[in-house]
């Protein structure tokens, strides 16, 4: 009876066992529950979760841990137990190489310091390299990307050796950094088209660089009070000197002397018109005005202000010394042209009186603002659209600019005024429809450029006796008056252009060019 009671106890104890291991197998432990993904409720959406492969010895039972294992443990993953693994020398200098080419295309089209930092930093993060520096001077771009204190970091430098104005290769730039931050593109793609938009030929033929150059100043001409045949004048002279401009190109004639000639051939142009008595008008001297215009127009005033707003003070320090110089060439040419015909005793192209603006030339000024922008946007080889916007800003720039003179107000206060609702309402729409806000922002302020005053203080200094520089440093106090408001009016349109609801979003400064969202760094 009692072998028979151990027997029937000892199966008893086999079917309880695998009854356990039975349960065991089909009811999970606590801690593997604990682990599993909530159960689905019915008609609820299956949410697939990411189960751990480490062993969780808190919550295994005691006689787990004591005993000894008899099945093979799962491994710990490397990769989650030690982080993810830094690049290798070869990714990281792909993706330096492809950033600092995409900073290269945006400094030499005119975009500021704070614009190429913010655009490199993004591209590096979205391109996975750990923590990445920046640093933009006026010459040249630098990035180091940090591995850990177990691997060296790789440092790449590139030299922005050309400057040109092609707005089309900007643009398709842009959308290239929007394609990579949002992951649609992967880097050896990105190369790829990279070298595709640096290589490609401008949009445009010459020529319709040279014809808009001209319109542009004949709508100068308009915008200052000049007739039909003043405007066309200046449209002929203007495409000269572009011309004239791009057949020095070809010997490598450093832009300060192009600049002198161009304000040489201006002025002494105007003088033989005065002297042949070709033009029935009494205000030749607009013809220079507008040249200088033109002259003035494709200097980096807006980016030089907004890099010394955003702190790049050496970037700034170069851009302003690279703006003086070139208007110090301008200068030099009008000066001269002007003292040649001293000597010669040909007749002096007389200053225009300063006529007060009326409701009458506000229709004027407002078409002649829409197409100089446009006209501007165009020989800088821009898209249909981004004309088409540059054209607005334009209209807005000039119809403010118009309406608060008729009110008495002073030109600086004026060109401000204008220039910051340029740069908030060009911010605004830029975005919107796809057009860089830089281009905007240039061509819609290009109308209100200080040109006559310009001249008309060259003239006091080379010609008037005891001539002072007041005119001229109103001409300078204009031009920084319109690169403030830019950049002012910018920077007041991110939260609107980020969506009204979003207005508690932090301001990060001005941006003229690259990604609108900051990466997930602190910009130092």
């Amino acid at each position: 009876m009692k072998i028979n009671e151990h027997t029937k106890g000892a199966q008893h104890g086999e079917q309880s066992g695998h009854s356990a291991e039975k349960n065991q197998d089909e009811t999970p432990e606590r801690g593997e529950w604990l682990l599993e993904a909530p159960r689905q409720r019915d008609g609820e959406r299956s949410i697939p979760q990411t189960r751990s492969h480490r062993p969780n010895l808190l919550r295994r039972r005691a006689w787990q841990i004591l005993e000894a294992p008899t099945a093979e443990q799962p491994a710990v993953d490397v990769e989650e137990a030690m982080g993810p693994q830094p690049p290798d020398d070869t990714t990281v200098n792909f993706v330096l190489d492809l950033v600092l080419r995409i900073g290269e295309v945006q400094m030499s089209s005119g975009a500021g310091a704070s614009d190429v930092t913010a655009t490199i930093i993004a591209l590096t993060s979205a391109l996975g390299l750990p923590h990445c520096e920046v640093d933009v001077i006026f010459t040249s771009i630098t990035v180091t990307c940090h591995r850990g204190t177990d691997m060296a970091p790789v440092t790449a430098l590139r030299v922005v050796r050309s400057r040109s104005l092609d707005y089309t290769r900007l643009t398709q730039t842009e959308t290239l950094v929007r394609r990579i931050v949002r992951g649609n593109i992967g880097a050896e793609e990105a190369q790829q088209e990279l070298q595709r938009i640096t290589t490609a030929p401008h949009p445009y033929p010459r020529w319709v660089a040279t014809a808009a150059w001209g319109g542009l100043a004949a709508f100068i001409t308009l915008i200052l009070g000049g007739s039909i045949d003043v405007a066309l004048v200046a449209l002929v002279i203007s495409a000269v000197i572009d011309r004239l401009g791009r057949f020095l190109n070809r010997f490598a004639l450093p832009f300060f002397f192009q600049q002198v000639i161009g304000g040489l051939v201006a002025t002494l142009s105007a003088m033989a018109i005065v002297s042949s008595n070709l033009l029935t008008t009494d205000k030749p001297t607009l013809v220079v005005a507008a040249a200088v215009t033109v002259l003035l127009s494709g200097l980096s005033t807006v980016s030089a202000v907004q890099d010394a707003i955003t702190g790049y003070y050496v970037t700034a320090a170069g851009r302003t010394t690279e703006t003086a110089l070139m208007s110090a060439g301008l200068i030099a040419g009008v000066v001269l042209a002007l003292k040649i015909a001293v000597l010669l005793g040909l007749p002096l192209t007389p200053l225009p009186e300063v006529v007060s603006s009326t409701p009458q030339q506000l229709p004027i000024i407002i078409i002649g603002s829409v197409g100089a922008s446009a006209c501007f946007a165009l020989a800088s080889y821009s898209t249909l659209r981004a004309m088409i916007v540059a054209g607005a800003a334009g209209a807005i720039g000039g119809a403010v600019y118009g309406a608060l003179m008729l009110t008495d107000f002073q030109a600086v206060s004026s060109s401000a005024v204008a220039a910051t609702l340029v740069g908030f309402c060009g911010g605004v729409l830029a975005r919107r429809l796809k057009v860089t806000p830089l281009v905007v922002a240039v061509s819609g302020i290009t109308p209100l450029l200080p040109g006559l005053s310009t001249y008309r203080g060259l003239y006091q200094l080379g010609v008037e006796p005891g001539g002072n520089i007041s005119t001229l440093m109103t001409a300078v106090a204009i031009g920084l008056a319109l690169a403030a408001g830019v950049v002012l009016g910018e920077y007041l349109a991110q939260p609107v252009r980020t969506g009204l609801g979003r207005l508690e979003r932090k301001f990060a400064g001005p941006r003229m060019a690259g990604p609108l969202e900051p990466a997930e760094r602190r910009l130092e």
